[in-house]
């Protein structure tokens, strides 16, 4: 899963719903063998706030900026991802852990 763990771009599959909120659902994520795997979220905390912030690693973050922490079941272990959607650009990013 690590190769993914870059800010890079994942492919992800999420439910809006009619009250604006964001559900992240399923998550595809590279692995270390380069092999493309597909992750249920078992379950998140939406770490978006309204109006700026600043984030740990300097950035600020606004409205359109919604970080997520995830929890993932990862060959047998849970583990916490941290997911951000940028909504301007309509990408989902993968941040390192400490990072959102």
């Amino acid at each position: 899963m690590a190769a993914d763990v870059n800010d890079r771009a994942v492919d992800m599959i999420c439910q809006h719903s009619r009250d604006g909120s964001i559900i992240p659902i399923k998550v595809r994520l590279t692995d270390e063998d380069g092999q493309v795997q597909t992750y249920r979220i078992k379950s998140f905390r939406d770490m978006s706030h309204t109006g700026q912030f600043q984030m740990p690693n300097g950035v600020f973050a606004t409205s359109s900026v919604f970080p997520f922490e995830c929890r993932i079941v990862c060959f047998g272990k849970e583990q916490t991802i941290n997911l951000v959607y940028f909504a301007y650009d309509h990408v989902w990013k993968i941040a390192p852990p400490g990072r959102t």
